[in-house]
């Protein structure tokens, strides 16, 4: 097998490479089909067969009754940040969005255009430094829902816990860590994410709708604009990712493998404490530019003492195989993505070179 590097890129992400051997190995000929997956029609048994599997370990590894609806569609969660208000908002009616980062940004930018939004919470000005507090969050008790992203991929922040919104439908852009960690997901009206982060390639987007909010979807949006008709057509109203949902399904049964939720987070809690305490045991060389009480389990961000070095960092981390570090452009310094697929030792190897990098600096 040719080398394999540390990737750190935030999406589209790593793989896990027992998933990326099991596609190699069926990818001329699926099942003895005769043919690859890539091939396949959507209505083929064999990929309706996947597509109930994966569906069914959604539902198992969030702890999901049958009151949800998983949907896998095309698009990426930036069409959901328009796809959202428009299924959900009645005509006249406001919803309520937090903004604790880029993508949050997007998302609230986009329904302004459809229709009214009231800002919850926002932490722009303090560059997105932290999540708010539970007391700090505030909107109207008629809103349509309120929305939050649960992890900030660009800052590097992340909720540790959710409001209690009562009567309100809570709806969460869980992209970038999706399936990292047990929660009661029971709590939320409508998930959605984007898979290429810790659920499988670019190319599908998985949507989790309750059925009381899904009740509430407007009549007479165009078909491909309802999630209702998505829902009540198995998403197979049109041709779906079809190779991408064979992937996440894979991925789903190695995280099932790993002990499921509760076990990737046992491993993502000892990747981020090791790798969080190699900057906190430097902190005249790494800063974290996460507030402690709000830095993600998923992106670690950090700056070196000027941008020369970072830019050095990165380059002497590429030698050493470790990929995918720059952080993104609109905030600069270093970004290690640490979702599902980058491994504990990955992470020690990443250590043992910040340790000598600072050494030699």
């Amino acid at each position: 097998m040719v080398k394999r590097n540390v990737n750190f890129n935030p999406g589209p992400a790593a793989l896990p490479l027992e998933v990326l051997k099991t596609v190699q190995e069926e990818l001329l000929d699926y099942q003895g089909t005769g043919m690859s997956i890539l091939e396949s029609s959507h209505r083929a048994k064999e990929f309706e067969a996947i597509n109930d599997q994966a569906n069914a370990l959604m539902h198992e590894l969030l702890g999901l009754g049958d009151n949800y609806h998983v949907l896998f569609l095309g698009g990426g969660a930036s069409t959901q940040f328009a796809l959202i208000p428009l299924n959900f908002i009645p005509d006249g009616g406001t919803a309520a969005y937090v903004d604790t980062g880029e993508f949050a940004a997007k998302a609230l930018k986009e329904c302004q255009i459809l229709a009214k939004a009231y800002v919850a919470f926002s932490s722009k000005e303090e560059k997105y430094r932290r999540v708010p507090k539970m007391s700090e969050i505030r909107y109207p008790q008629d809103a349509a829902y309120l929305h939050l992203c649960s992890n900030n991929t660009i800052e590097g922040t992340q909720f540790r816990e959710f409001p209690d919104t009562g009567k309100v439908p809570l709806v969460v852009d869980m992209t970038s860590d999706i399936v990292s960690r047990k929660l009661d997901f029971t709590r939320f009206s409508l998930i959605y994410a984007g898979a290429q982060k810790n659920l499988g390639p670019a190319g599908v987007t998985v949507v989790i709708i309750r059925d009381d909010f899904m009740a509430t979807v407007k009549k007479g949006l165009p078909s491909m604009f309802s999630y209702k008709i998505h829902a009540d057509n198995k998403s197979l109203y049109n041709t779906p990712p079809v190779f991408a949902i064979y992937i996440m399904k894979l991925v789903l049964e190695w995280i099932k493998g790993k002990g499921g939720l509760a076990g990737m987070e046992k491993i993502n809690r000892d990747k981020q404490d090791l790798l969080y305490g190699a900057i906190d045991a430097a902190p005249d060389f790494y800063k974290g530019t996460a507030d402690k009480d709000s830095r993600s389990m998923m992106n670690v961000t950090m700056r070196l003492p000027s941008e020369e070095l970072e830019a050095k960092f990165i380059a002497e981390a590429r030698k050493e195989g470790l990929l995918g570090l720059k952080g993104h452009r609109s905030v600069g310094g270093i970004r290690f993505s640490i979702y599902n697929a980058v491994s504990l030792d990955d992470i020690r190897k990443t250590v043992d070179f910040m340790e000598k990098f600072r050494k030699a600096a």
